[in-house]
């Protein structure tokens, strides 16, 4: 049996082993606490924890009290999972920003890549065209910052995934909403944050005018303009903090001192 500790993980490795032979799939409910605990051999308690557990990790949403609603069931959502361990791991600086940001350039560009190759359908139209909603909703200089970040993120979240790739899908999203700290925290430093962000809309609406077009290259190009661009000026930020100097205003057109470091809107 288990260390007392970690009694809860029987109850882990049997629903993996149900999920892999097909006996439960998502959107069954899990058996009550009581089945459970008797089953195994473990305190209510232990079994509670393993729900708190898989409900952390995007397995299950729980909900109490009583009814046909009430209880586990199975779901899946692996991107909120990994969102929550990078922001926590960023938080401790156990991750650095500049390597997350590395790690979502180099996705990105092979996604730009991937999309040139995907076939005119449904779901390529689809995509494209939330795409070009986003990028028209943040055109509005009346949108407010926090909404303008969200659709930022979903922006390229959506184009990541046009390449089909529903791992590089999952880390994307989990990126984006891993790294929103740094953004908030870099938009918050700047002077002249409204020329910050026409910029940013130039650099949308360039990239997605290549996936449209299906121009790997310049779609790739684009994105590595912008990610590097957005993040030479948390850079620039960081290096002032350290020589505690005021913030100098930022440019509103891309610069060569950011282009040599990885980074993103």
């Amino acid at each position: 049996m288990p260390a007392p500790s970690r009694t809860y993980t029987v109850v882990l490795d049997w629903l993996e082993d149900r999920l892999r032979s097909g006996e439960i799939a998502v959107g069954d409910k899990l058996p009550g606490e009581r089945a459970l605990a008797e089953e195994f051999g473990i305190s209510r308690a232990s079994v509670r924890e393993a729900i708190r557990v898989l409900d952390a990790m995007g397995l299950v949403r729980s909900s109490t009290g009583s009814g046909p609603n009430a209880g586990a069931i199975v779901i899946s959502e692996p991107s909120a999972a990994l969102a929550w361990a990078l922001r926590m791991h960023v938080a401790t600086r156990s991750l650095p920003v500049r390597d997350l940001v590395q790690t979502r350039l180099l996705l990105e560009i092979q996604s730009a890549h991937g999309a040139t190759t995907v076939p005119d359908g449904p779901e390529r139209d689809a995509a494209l065209g939330r795409a070009a909603e986003l990028v028209a909703a943040m055109d509005d200089p009346g949108l407010p910052d926090e909404d303008f970040h969200a659709r930022d993120a979903e922006f390229h979240v959506v184009l990541a995934s046009l390449a089909g790739n529903v791992v590089v899908g999952t880390i994307m999203a989990s990126l984006r909403q891993a790294m929103i700290g740094y953004v908030q925290e870099t938009v918050a430093g700047l002077d002249d944050w409204p020329a910050v962000r026409r910029t940013l809309q130039e650099h949308h609406q360039a990239i997605l005018a290549a996936f449209r077009e299906r121009r790997g290259e310049d779609a790739a190009a684009a994105l590595r303009e912008h990610i590097t661009w957005f993040f030479g000026l948390h850079v620039e930020q960081e290096q002032q903090q350290r020589l505690g100097r005021a913030a100098p205003g930022v440019r509103a057109r891309p610069g060569a001192g950011a282009r040599s470091a990885p980074g993103g809107s």
